[in-house]
């Protein structure tokens, strides 16, 4: 069973947003840093945007101004809000979490994956 578990992905024309939520029955989210990746075909994975225990966040210069990272405690769910989508956001988007304070920038070392879900911007 997988900790971590993301929806919300689909297909978008360009210029459309879309909302992803991360979700746990396992974890405790709002203990754990929590980072979104994502990785399109034939690149490598990219970190997009991380949050912390105290809400603070971090995000790639590539969505900074288009997509925000936010926390929902009560329904231990993390999300990622894509506004101004561009055929250029297409891949799949993961979902990490780590017991340490700590947003890896390659993903390396993170404790908890999702299986990730698939995002495609296209007209």
């Amino acid at each position: 069973q997988a900790q971590l578990v993301e929806s919300g992905g689909g297909l978008v024309q360009p210029g459309n947003s879309l909302t992803l939520s991360c979700a746990s029955s396992l974890l405790n989210l709002d203990t754990l840093t929590v980072a979104w990746f994502r990785q399109a075909p034939g690149k490598e994975r990219e970190r997009m945007a991380c949050i912390w225990p105290d809400a603070n966040t971090y995000y790639a210069d590539s969505v900074k101004g288009r997509f925000a990272i936010s926390r929902d405690n009560a329904k231990n769910t993390v999300y990622l809000h894509m506004n101004s989508l561009k055929p250029e956001d297409t891949a799949v988007y993961f979902c990490a979490a780590d017991r340490a304070p700590y947003c890896s920038n390659d993903g390396s070392g993170v404790d908890y994956w999702g299986e990730g879900t698939l995002v495609t911007v296209s007209s």
